[in-house]
């Protein structure tokens, strides 16, 4: 009687805490073609493709911040603001502009809830400069750099990222140069990414 009990004690516990399978490749994510170098030196490389307007970006926008904290010393996380079309570019110049002056982290939440929550048009430079201002970012500084060569640099390469790593929605989600992660919700993204960055980490393992 008693070992009957057990049983229906690890059942119950199971029903309640469900294991979770392995991800499925193709399914749960994709394996790249071609590998692509890791700009994160020794560590692994998380990308991010966002666009502030994305709904889905919007909703995934917690999880991932709240994984960031959490994550391990040997993985760097980096946004990728990914232009589609050119009424993306704005969005795209306005991260990389704050992440110049080093104020991206100030107003990452602003800027997903100025899209997703109250409507805000920031549709043009003007805009943006008022809205950024607003929020204590320097006008004049912001608008110097926002049509800098450095920034036009960062948009190329935003452009090629995305082209390389075969970008098709947002947000999509790399993990060392290898692999792929998109069309995900945000709970089940982050399960992903957490086994695929194990994944990622013991491969390095074995190479070396």
């Amino acid at each position: 009687m008693r070992f009957i009990k057990q049983i229906f004690v690890v059942l119950a516990f199971l029903c309640v805490n469900p294991v979770f399978a392995e991800p499925v490749v193709g399914k749960d994510y994709k394996v790249l073609h071609t590998a692509q170098p890791s700009h994160a030196g020794s560590k692994i490389e998380v990308l991010e493709f966002f666009f502030y307007g994305c709904s889905h970006c919007y909703d995934l926008h917690p999880a991932i911040t709240a994984w960031e904290k959490k994550m391990a010393k040997d993985v760097e996380l980096i946004y990728v603001p990914t232009i589609f079309n050119k009424s993306w570019e704005p969005m795209a110049r306005t991260y990389y502009t704050l992440e110049l002056l080093g104020q991206e982290k100030q107003l990452h939440d602003d800027l997903f809830n100025a899209w997703n929550v109250n409507n805000i048009d920031l549709s043009d430079k003007a805009k943006i400069v008022d809205f950024v201002g607003q929020r204590g970012v320097d006008r004049k500084k912001f608008s110097d750099a926002y049509n800098s060569f450095t920034i036009q640099s960062k948009i190329t390469r935003s452009k090629q990222l995305a082209k390389i790593y075969g970008i098709r929605g947002t947000p999509s989600l790399t993990v060392d140069g290898k692999y792929l992660i998109s069309g995900l919700g945000p709970d089940k993204s982050i399960t992903v990414l957490n086994a695929i960055v194990d994944k990622a980490r013991k491969e390095r393992v074995v190479k070396d």
